[in-house]
C-alpha cells in the first residue's frame, strides 16, 4: 500500500483561496493519517511559497485565516513543502524569498523519481 502522497500545485489559481484550501486541507488530513506528504509548487503557483503572498490570500473575503495559516497548519501536521526549480525562474524568485515552511527547491530528476515510485500517489491541482 502506498505510504506517500505528493500534491502538485501547478494550475490552481494562486489568487483564489477557494482553489487552494482543498489541496492544503487534504495534505493536512493525509499527514494526520500518518502518510508522508509533500506539496510541490510549480509554475506560477510557486508564488505561494514567496514570503507574504499566501498571507495576503483569504479563503473568503471575510475569513480571518489566510492561506498561509493553512500552510502553517499543514506543515505542523508534517507536510513538507517544496518549490519546483523552474518555478523560481517563472516567478522571479530566489531561494531566499521563500517562506520558512518551504523545505527547499527540487529539480526534475528528483520529482520524476518520486512520482514513479510504486509507493507514491499523486494529486494535481
Amino acid at each position: 500500500m502506498p505510504q506517500k502522497l505528493i500534491i502538485v500545485l501547478a494550475n490552481a489559481d494562486q489568487r483564489s483561496g477557494e482553489s487552494l484550501s482543498a489541496p492544503l486541507f487534504q495534505a493536512s488530513v493525509a499527514a494526520g493519517m500518518d502518510y508522508h506528504v509533500e506539496v510541490i509548487c510549480t509554475g506560477t503557483a510557486a508564488t505561494l511559497l514567496k514570503t507574504g503572498v499566501a498571507a495576503s490570500i483569504r479563503l473568503k473575503p471575510d475569513e480571518a485565516r489566510s492561506i498561509y495559516d493553512f500552510i502553517k497548519e499543514a506543515h505542523a501536521a508534517g507536510v513538507r513543502f517544496f518549490c519546483f526549480s523552474p518555478g523560481l525562474d517563472v516567478c522571479a524568485m530566489r531561494k531566499e524569498d521563500v517562506i520558512p515552511e518551504c523545505s527547499g527547491v527540487i529539480g526534475a530528476a528528483h520529482f520524476i523519481e518520486e512520482i514513479m515510485s510504486s509507493d507514491c500517489r499523486v494529486l494535481t491541482y
